[in-house]
């Protein structure tokens, strides 16, 4: 890490990091039909799906869901900054 972006997060508040950490229902509603077209959005009322995959394919699908949801936090977090801009 960076040594000032690390100065810097030692610096915020515990309030401040629970804030930072809080999910956005917005990003979450994205994340979610990511991960399920990634996967298959057969509705679970009319078809019974079941998925296998390795131990490592699995590990994958969760960074692929983390760094979207750093990306969606970051996009959201300019989006409301441009907004307080205008």
């Amino acid at each position: 890490m960076d040594n000032a972006l690390e100065s810097y997060i030692q610096s915020l508040s515990a309030e401040a990091i629970a804030q930072l950490s809080k999910p956005n229902p917005e990003a979450l509603h994205v994340m979610e039909r990511n991960i399920i077209s990634m996967l298959g959005g057969l509705p679970s009322e009319h078809f019974e799906v079941t998925i296998s995959t390795s131990r490592e394919n699995l590990g994958r699908l969760l960074a692929s869901a983390m760094m979207s949801g750093y990306f969606l936090n970051n996009a959201q977090q300019r989006m409301e900054l441009e907004k307080s801009f205008q």
